[in-house]
């Protein structure tokens, strides 16, 4: 059977990246410049690996970011070091990864539905948009989405589109309110103590030439530009960062001795991770014969033929009630508390519902 599927099982375990975001304690000023009091008691992320995981060599330039938050806003900071510094798009909701940028991926709910994508040049043109599903689900970015309130700057160690200047890299700020993400949550109000966002970063880097002074965009012996590399926070197994099951957790913490944050992953979003699995099995199964299989043991096979082979690829019996017709399925199973049902539609999206 041939390997080249619509949606490939990513080549990375469900071992996303934990960050405790704490509460913004100091006076904030936005000038891009992150090495400043307000951002002292934020740690920063790992360094950021390429899309298609660790196994794959490291990024030739360091990224990292760090997040704040407070009762109106979500704060994020990102440092991205190197000494190729240019940009040419300033018109707002261009496709700003035809330039180097800075991506943000907010998913409030953890559904892998609704979620928010920005992305950010060295020139401080940005581009928000909104998307109902990920792409390889049907979805498409809503570019008419704007991000009310939304604020950011950029600080340059160099200078922008001079290949000669002693070019350090540069950084950002964005602010984004919590009110700018309220369309789809059930409460539509900002996070509590406790409670966690699924997010991910990118850095979009392309491989450039220096001819006459100026950064050209490199290419093949065609003259076909070569393709970006994609370095992110979460890697998602591949070249695709709408793998929303794959996106780390941000735990939001008041940092008071009467309100410990637990940032530990709930044991509800590994027994997602479960169904994920087989939300995999069967498109490749529907792509490959035409038809969805209700039988776990035909799902198990299916994975076992497809995933990588470093992959666990052993689906755990969680008590799964699979319903299959020529056009669609449903897959559920128990929450850890069995107060719940987990759901997990053919259009990609989980739910949990009360039993």
């Amino acid at each position: 059977m041939s390997k080249n599927i619509t949606i490939p099982v990513p080549a990375v375990p469900f071992a996303p990246p934990v960050y405790t975001c704490h509460r913004a304690k100091k006076e904030f000023h936005l000038d891009g410049n992150i090495n400043k009091p307000f951002w002292e008691d934020a740690p920063y992320t790992d360094e950021f690996l390429d899309i298609q995981g660790s196994h794959m060599p490291l990024p030739r330039f360091v990224t990292r970011a760090k997040m704040l938050w407070d009762d109106e806003n979500l704060y994020v900071a990102a440092d991205l070091a190197g000494d190729e510094i240019w940009g040419h798009l300033t018109e707002r909701d261009s496709v700003i990864y035809f330039d180097n940028d800075f991506e943000i991926f907010v998913d409030p709910d953890s559904d892998t539905y609704h979620y928010y994508e920005f992305e950010m040049n060295v020139l401080n043109t940005v581009w928000d948009l909104f998307l109902a599903e990920p792409y390889r689900d049907g979805g498409s970015g809503l570019n008419g989405y704007d991000m009310h309130g939304l604020r950011t700057a950029v600080h340059v160690d160099g200078s922008i589109n001079d290949p000669s200047a002693e070019n350090k890299g540069w950084s950002v700020e964005v602010v984004i309110p919590f009110s700018a993400l309220y369309e789809y949550q059930k409460e539509r109000r900002a996070p509590k103590n406790g409670e966690f966002y699924r997010m991910n970063f990118s850095r979009v880097q392309w491989n450039v030439d220096v001819k006459d002074n100026t950064y050209v965009k490199r290419t093949d012996e065609n003259g076909n530009v070569l393709p970006e590399d994609n370095w992110v926070w979460a890697p998602t197994g591949v070249i695709n960062i709408h793998y929303p099951e794959l996106w780390a957790f941000v735990f939001f913490s008041e940092d008071r001795e009467d309100a410990p944050c637990d940032s530990t992953i709930p044991e509800d979003e590994y027994r997602k991770w479960e169904l994920r699995k087989l939300y995999y099995a069967e498109n490749i199964l529907f792509e490959t014969t035409g038809s969805y299989s209700s039988s776990l043991d035909e799902l198990q096979k299916t994975l076992d033929a497809y995933a990588p082979n470093d992959w666990n690829k052993s689906v755990k019996d969680l008590g799964y009630t699979i319903e299959t017709t020529s056009r669609t399925y449903l897959i559920s199973c128990p929450s850890a508390d069995r107060a719940h049902l987990l759901l997990l539609y053919s259009n990609g999206k989980v739910e949990k519902i009360t039993l």
